[in-house]
C-alpha cells in the first residue's frame, strides 16, 4: 500500500500520527511545509516503491511557507481522485468550510482524538482503494454492450466523432446511459488525457449553480473564504458535460452562451476574465424545441449545442440486447456482494426482454442487483423475478432505492451500484444503528393499526410511545426519521456526503455532524 503523507509544522503532531497509523500497518512518510509535498509529487511515481504517491494526504492549515488550503487546491488540480483531510484549529473551523468547498475529504479538528483520528484516516484509505478498484473494473470492463441496430447507430456515431472537438448534444430518457456516452466521446477524442467533470445542472440550487459552474472569487459572497475554481476550470483542455441542461435557469442559460461564443467567462466576483479551453457535452431527457417554443429555453443557446445531436434508444427500442446487459449485471452485482454470480433461465429471460423498463437500463441495473439478493437459487426463474417485472403489485419492501449511479445505457457500467433494497437496510434506532434482516424489519406502526401511508405509520408509532408513558418520544422519533433519511440519501448516492447533502437540501457539514449524532458511521 502507498504511504499515507502527513504534513504538519509540528514535530509531535506529526510523531504521534506516525506512531498511531504504523500501529495500524499503515506506513507514513512527513513533511514540514506544503513545498516540500509539491516537490515530492512531482518526483513521485508508481514504478519506483521507495518514492510512490500517496494513499491520502493529511495536511495541518496553518503552516510556516504556505497554506494548507492553498496546498488542496494544487494537490486536487493535478490529483483530483487523492483523499485529502485538512487538520483545522477550533478557530479556523470557518476555513474548514473553504476546504470541504476545495473538495477536502473531511477535515479533522485540533486537539483530536487519535483513535477517531485514526479511524477517520482509516475511512479514507479505504475510500481510495475502493476508487482504484473502481478505476481498474473500468479499464478492464468492455466499454459498450448492445448488438441492436439502434446502438449500433450510436457507436458508429461516436467512432465518427472520436477525432473532433465539435459540441455533441445527446437526448434519451432518463437512465439510458447519456453520461456513460459522453465519457466514451471523451475517451475517443484528442482530450482523452484531459478531464473529464460532469455537472447535473438539475441537481444543484439555482443560488448555487453560477459558483458551482464558473468559480467565484474571496469574498464574493458570504461563506466565500478562499477563491474556487468552477467546472469549466476543472475542465480546462479536457471535457465537460452538462447533464441536464433543459433545466438550467434563464439567466445561466446567458452566461453559458457567452463562453460557448467567445470563450472566455468570469468567476462570481471576478472583474478577469478567464479563457476557456472545454470541450462542452449537453444532454437532457426533455424536448428542447418545445423548451424554445414555450420561452424557458434561450433559442440561440440551443442552436449552439445543437451542433451534433446524439439520440440514445431507450431499452424498450433494443430488446435484443436485454439478454446481454442482464447477464453482465448479474456479474458486476456478485463481484460487488462477493458471491457467486447467479445465472438466469431463458425463461426469466424471456419474461424480462417483454417488460417495458420505463427506468430504462438503470432500471434493469436495479432489478439484476435486486435478483442477486433475493432470488433464492442459483439460477433464477420467472417466478422469482421482483413483482413490477412478473405483474404483481409491487411490495413496499422490495423497492429499490434509486442510485446516482454512473449510467449504463447501451453501455456497461465499471462497476455495479452500491445500494441495496431498502428491506435490507438498518432500521435506526434512538441508539444509532440496529442492523436487522428483511424479515425482521419493524413497521413504524403500532400493533393492530393498519397504515395507508408513511404519516399514519408515524403517528400510530407516535401513539404507542405516548402511550408507554415515556417522554422521549421527539427525540426517539427524530433520530429515526433522520436515520432513514440520511441512510437512503447514502444509499442512493453511492456514499458520496456531499451529493447526498445536496439532494437532501442541507449543508455539508449537517450531514457530517448529524452522521456523527446518530451513530451512522
Amino acid at each position: 500500500m502507498k504511504p499515507i503523507w502527513i504534513v504538519d509544522d509540528d514535530q509531535s503532531i506529526r510523531f504521534v500520527l506516525e506512531k498511531a497509523l504504523l500501529r495500524e500497518d499503515l506506513p507514513t512518510r512527513s513533511f514540514t511545509n506544503p513545498r516540500e509535498v509539491l516537490a515530492a509529487l512531482e518526483e513521485a511515481g508508481e514504478d519506483d516503491p521507495d518514492n510512490q504517491g500517496p494513499q491520502i494526504l493529511v495536511s495541518d492549515i496553518r503552516m510556516p511557507g504556505g497554506s494548507g488550503l492553498d496546498l488542496l487546491e494544487k494537490v486536487k488540480a493535478k490529483h483530483p481522485g487523492l483523499p485529502v483531510i485538512i487538520m483545522t484549529a477550533f478557530s479556523d473551523l470557518d476555513s474548514a468550510v473553504s476546504a470541504f468547498q476545495g473538495g477536502a475529504f473531511e477535515y479533522l479538528p485540533k486537539p483530536f482524538d487519535l483513535p477517531k483520528a485514526v479511524e477517520l484516516i482509516r475511512r479514507a484509505v479505504e475510500e481510495s482503494q475502493r476508487e482504484e478498484i473502481a478505476e481498474e473494473r473500468m479499464a478492464a470492463t468492455p466499454e459498450m454492450l448492445g448488438q441492436a441496430p439502434a446502438m449500433q447507430d450510436v457507436f458508429r456515431a461516436i467512432g465518427r466523432l472520436s477525432q473532433s472537438n465539435v459540441t455533441v448534444m445527446i437526448t434519451g430518457e432518463s437512465g439510458s446511459g447519456k453520461e456513460l456516452v459522453a465519457r466514451a466521446l471523451h475517451k475517443h477524442s484528442p482530450r482523452a488525457n484531459g478531464p473529464f467533470v460532469a455537472i447535473n445542472t438539475a441537481a444543484i440550487p439555482k443560488d448555487l449553480l453560477e459558483s458551482e459552474l464558473f468559480g467565484h472569487e474571496r469574498g464574493a459572497f458570504t461563506g466565500a473564504q478562499t477563491m474556487r475554481r468552477g467546472r469549466f476550470e476543472q475542465a480546462e483542455g479536457g471535457t465537460l458535460f452538462l447533464d441536464e441542461i433543459g433545466d438550467m435557469p434563464f439567466d445561466l442559460q446567458t452566461r453559458l452562451l457567452r463562453v460557448l461564443s467567445d470563450g472566455h467567462f468570469y468567476r462570481v466576483g471576478g472583474h478577469n476574465a478567464v479563457k476557456a479551453n472545454v470541450r462542452v457535452i449537453a444532454a437532457t431527457h426533455q424536448d428542447l424545441e418545445n423548451r424554445v417554443k414555450e420561452g424557458v429555453f434561450r433559442e440561440d443557446l440551443f442552436h449552439r449545442l445543437n451542433v451534433i445531436r446524439l439520440r440514445l434508444p431507450a431499452l424498450r427500442e433494443r430488446r435484443e440486447d436485454v439478454p446481454t446487459l442482464t447477464r453482465h449485471f448479474l456479474q458486476q452485482s456478485a463481484k460487488q456482494l462477493g458471491v457467486e454470480p447467479k445465472r438466469i433461465s431463458d425463461g426469466a429471460l424471456a419474461r424480462l426482454a417483454t417488460f417495458g423498463f420505463p427506468g430504462n437500463v438503470r432500471q434493469l441495473e436495479n432489478i439484476c442487483h435486486w435478483l442477486t439478493v433475493m432470488a433464492p437459487a442459483q439460477v433464477i426463474e420467472p417466478k422469482d423475478l421482483p413483482p413490477e417485472v412478473s405483474g404483481a403489485e409491487p411490495a413496499a419492501s422490495a423497492v429499490l432505492a434509486a442510485p446516482a449511479a454512473p449510467l449504463v445505457g447501451g453501455l456497461a457500467a465499471a462497476s455495479p451500484p452500491a445500494y441495496a433494497p431498502v428491506a435490507a437496510m438498518p432500521l435506526p434506532s434512538s441508539e444509532g444503528v440496529r442492523p436487522v434482516q428483511p424479515a425482521a424489519m419493524e413497521p413504524m406502526t403500532a400493533p393492530g393499526v393498519a397504515s395507508d401511508s408513511w404519516e399514519q405509520g408515524l403517528e400510530a408509532e407516535a401513539l404507542s410511545l405516548l402511550a408507554e408513558g415515556r417522554n422521549d418520544v421527539w427525540d426517539q422519533l427524530s433520530r429515526r426519521f433522520e436515520s432513514r433519511l440520511i441512510l437512503t440519501a447514502l444509499a442512493s448516492t453511492r456514499g458520496r456526503r456531499i451529493e447526498a447533502a445536496q439532494r437532501l437540501g442541507i449543508g455539508r457539514n449537517t450531514i457530517t455532524r448529524k452522521i456523527q449524532e446518530l451513530g451512522l458511521e
